[in-house]
């Protein structure tokens, strides 16, 4: 009897080293607010073909590169824009050859479903201050958030960032903006175009010109911490079936894909 427990025992331990399953097996991915919509579903379809899971943490650039800075636990980095990569990779935080720039975006002026101000033409000169009247104009914050950083940007370089400063609401991210406006408690909001795309609280009145700022770039990299799986994640990021994806919410997809 005690050997046939003992060999029970031996059974269980030797059990527990066993290698993990596929579904046992869960990459961690920090990503830029922006992407949530899409990446769920990117990541949705790969779990459907490998069995791998996901913990995913969105929020702003800035935020994400500076915990996984301070040692928070990611496999991949997904970035609103090359700045906060660069800090990344220059803080050796990032597996600077698994580096690629994946996709791109644009930056439009939002208002409320129902507001009445509609078909903004946004060009030289226009006056953003006057077009939001007693209200506020919501972005994320312009000192870290690259969507906030691409709308004073391309604001300057207009001539309408001096006179609408005063009434802009900096948000800690570009989704919090969306809500913003969403809510009715900003009156306009200046976010990527595929955030006003996923959210129906919000109507595009207007789209910034693509030369008005730097080119909006999402590069994704492993961590130098990544799991061994990640890789092969990294490489279905650049297939038919991610772009498929992605295309749909409004990225564009800056790489010839692989099959």
């Amino acid at each position: 009897m005690y050997r046939i427990a003992g060999l029970f025992i031996a059974f269980v331990m030797l059990a527990g080293l066993a290698p993990a399953s596929a579904e046992d097996k869960t990459i961690t991915v920090f990503a830029a607010a922006s992407m949530k919509n899409a990446l769920d579903e990117v990541d949705a379809a790969y779990t459907a073909k490998t069995g791998i899971k996901f913990s995913v943490s969105y929020a702003a650039s800035s935020v994400l590169a500076k915990q996984i800075e301070q040692g928070a636990p990611a496999d991949v980095f997904v970035s609103a824009d090359t700045d906060w990569m660069d800090y990344a990779v220059s803080k050796k935080t990032i597996d600077a050859p698994s580096r690629v720039n994946l996709l791109g975006n644009s930056i439009v002026l939002i208002a409320p479903k129902d507001a009445r101000i509609d078909n903004v033409t946004i060009a030289q000169g226009f006056d953003l201050a006057k077009l939001a009247g007693d209200g506020r104009i919501a972005t994320g914050d312009v000192k870290s958030v690259p969507a906030g950083k691409y709308a004073k940007a391309a604001l300057e370089k207009l001539g309408a960032w001096q006179a609408a400063e005063p009434k802009f609401a900096m948000a800690e991210s570009v989704r919090a903006a969306l809500t913003l406006v969403a809510r009715g408690e900003a009156n306009l909001g200046i976010v990527y175009s595929t955030d006003a795309k996923v959210e129906p609280g919000v109507k595009i009145v207007g789209t910034f010109p693509a030369d008005s700022h730097p080119a909006i770039i999402y590069p994704v990299a492993a961590t130098t911490t990544a799991k061994p799986e990640t890789n092969d994640y990294l490489a279905f990021l650049r297939t038919n079936a991610a772009k498929t994806i992605l295309e749909k919410y409004g990225f564009k997809f800056l790489i010839s894909p692989t099959t």
